[in-house]
C-alpha cells in the first residue's frame, strides 16, 4: 500500500476510535464541565502524554514485552484497576461542592494533566492496542521508530482536536452546570464511570 494511502487509512481508523465514547471522553467532560476550560484542556493533554510515552514505549520495544508477558501485564493491569478505583472512590465519597480556589472550601486544585497522563499510562490495553494496531500502516522498509512516532503524532492531534471540541460544547452551559449539586452529581457519576472502568480493566483479559 502506497504511504499515502497508509496515512490516510491510519487517519480514519485512528479518527473512529477517537470519537468512541470512553474514559477519556468522560474524563474530558468533566473537568471542563466542572472546572472550566483550561483544566479540561489541562487533563486533555495529559491523556495525550499518555499517548505519547505509549508510543515511545512501542517503538523502543517495551511495548512488545507487555504484549507477550503476563506477570509485566498483570501487574500494569492491577495498578491502572487501583488507580482509577482510587479516583472513582474519592469522587463518589468526597464530591465538590463547589469551584472554590486552593486553600477555600477544604479543597485543592486537583492536576489533571497528571491525572489523565497516569490514567492512560496505567492502562495496559493502550500499549497492546498500539502495538497490534501500528505495525499495519507501516510500510514495509520504512523506518520503524520514525513511523511509529509519526502515526500516534496523528492520532495525539485527532484527541486534541476533539478534546477541543468536547470542551467547547459545555461551555454555553457551563453557569448552570457550575451550580453546587450539579458540581456534586458530576463529581458521583463520574467518579461511577471510573469504578465500572476499574473494574472492567482488573476483570477483563487480553
Amino acid at each position: 500500500m502506497p504511504i499515502v494511502d497508509n496515512l490516510i487509512a491510519f487517519t480514519l481508523a485512528a479518527t473512529l476510535l477517537t470519537l468512541t465514547p470512553g474514559l477519556d471522553t468522560a474524563l474530558i467532560l468533566r473537568t471542563a464541565t466542572v472546572e472550566g476550560r483550561k483544566q479540561g484542556m489541562r487533563a486533555a493533554l495529559g491523556i495525550n502524554a499518555g499517548c505519547l510515552l505509549w508510543g515511545a514505549a512501542v517503538a523502543f520495544g517495551l511495548g512488545a514485552l507487555i504484549a507477550v508477558s503476563e506477570l509485566a501485564y498483570n501487574i500494569l493491569k492491577y495498578c491502572g484497576a487501583a488507580y482509577l478505583a482510587w479516583l472513582g472512590v474519592n469522587m463518589l465519597l468526597r464530591p465538590r461542592r463547589s469551584l472554590a480556589p486552593a486553600g477555600e472550601d477544604g479543597q485543592r486544585t486537583a492536576n489533571w494533566f497528571l491525572k489523565g497522563m497516569l490514567g492512560n499510562l496505567l492502562n495496559p490495553k493502550v500499549g497492546i492496542f498500539y502495538v497490534s494496531f501500528l505495525p499495519q500502516f507501516i510500510p514495509q522498509g520504512q523506518p520503524l521508530v520514525a513511523w511509529t512516532f509519526g502515526l500516534v503524532s496523528i492520532h495525539v492531534v485527532l484527541g486534541l482536536l476533539w478534546a477541543m471540541a468536547l470542551i467547547g460544547a459545555t461551555q454555553p452551559l457551563a453557569g448552570l452546570l457550575r451550580r453546587g449539586k450539579v458540581i456534586q452529581w458530576m463529581d458521583r457519576a463520574t467518579g461511577l464511570v471510573f469504578v465500572l472502568f476499574a473494574a472492567r480493566l482488573a476483570l477483563g483479559k487480553r
